[in-house]
């Protein structure tokens, strides 16, 4: 089957010829009509993100689909209905399998590459507000990067869940998109600290949970702009891992948690919890349009290298599409 590959020495993709994958009782083997960029698959090219054990080492962590064949162990599936999915690779490829209990039926009036855009960002957005952050109705977010997929995905979800949300974005396009989506506050993160901002938006309080994509740079802010008992969940460092100093007086004092998170190493079990619960909430607020993926740019497969720098250079508000089949 056509996958996209990797040269070894210069991390460019190239579409090659990759083996079919071998379907298990329990699992589905679907025809991805749809897949989306991911910042993990920046890194996997590079070798610094291996997939999990067992693992496809084809990249892609999400496709939407049709249905070729159903494991003899698995049920409400069957061929020809249209799934997306959590991967933990493999979705940069013609076909790929995925365990049953993962497939998300598609709401009969999105797109493949709508539902393409659903899976990675949205369940990691769950996982972190949810799961981890304890997400209440009274809560205050602080979202970075509240533009990328996760951003606009976790937008949502706060505000579903009847809390608020506080972004930061680059640019005032983005910014936006976020107060659109129903962010309380956009701040542009390069016109300075957004401390300040965040204090005085919450009387002085702090936020109860942070998603922070950013890492190192804004490691003394983050713990500042916390209120007592609130989360920081780091979910990427992508300015940097290492705080020079830290002293831990402050999460003594005001109780306050660090959590660090990944949703690819995650066991199958969880993934699959994760998933349903995830269904029960979002899919009819997909199906009547309160939740919406939202997406930048469609590339076909042929232009994988050129959306990879696309994303690389930050251009992206929202998901990167590709179209694996048309």
């Amino acid at each position: 089957m056509k996958a996209v590959l990797v040269e070894e020495n210069t991390h460019r993709l190239y579409i090659g010829e990759s083996d079919e994958p071998i379907m298990g009782d329990d699992e589905l083997l679907v025809s991805v009509q749809a897949t989306a960029l991911n910042r993990a698959d920046l890194l996997q090219k590079r070798g610094l993100y291996p997939p999990p054990k067992g693992a496809s080492d084809i990249m892609g962590l999400e496709m939407a689909g049709v249905v070729e064949k159903a494991g003899k162990n698995t049920t409400g599936f069957k061929p020809g209905d249209r799934v997306c999915a959590l991967l933990p690779g493999g979705g940069y490829a013609e076909r790929v399998t995925i365990p049953a209990d993962m497939a998300i039926r598609i709401p009969d009036h999105f797109s493949f590459v709508q539902a393409a855009a659903i899976p990675e960002v949205f369940l990691t957005a769950y996982l972190n507000l949810f799961w981890l952050g304890g997400l209440r109705k009274d809560h205050t977010v602080l979202i970075h990067a509240g533009a990328s997929g996760v951003g606009t995905a976790a937008i949502q979800l706060v505000r579903e869940a009847g809390g608020t949300s506080i972004v930061t974005a680059g640019s005032e396009e983005k910014r936006r998109t976020c107060l659109d989506l129903g962010a309380s506050l956009a701040i542009d993160y390069k016109e300075g600290p957004f401390k300040p901002k965040v204090k005085e938006a919450t009387d002085g309080q702090g936020v109860n949970i942070i998603l922070d994509f950013i890492g190192a740079p804004y490691w003394e802010q983050n713990l500042s702009c916390l209120a007592i008992d609130g989360r920081l969940i780091i979910i990427g460092t992508m300015g940097g891992s290492k705080v020079p100093e830290f002293n831990l007086g402050q999460l003594l004092s005001r109780r306050l948690q660090v959590i660090g998170t990944a949703l690819r190493s995650r066991s199958v079990k969880d993934k699959i919890a994760l998933t349903k619960e995830f269904v029960e909430f979002a899919m009819p607020r997909f199906a009547d349009g309160r939740l919406k993926p939202i997406i930048d740019s469609v590339w076909d497969l042929e232009q994988i290298q050129e959306a990879h720098t696309y994303m690389e250079n930050n251009k992206n508000t929202g998901k990167i599409v590709i179209q694996i089949q048309k």
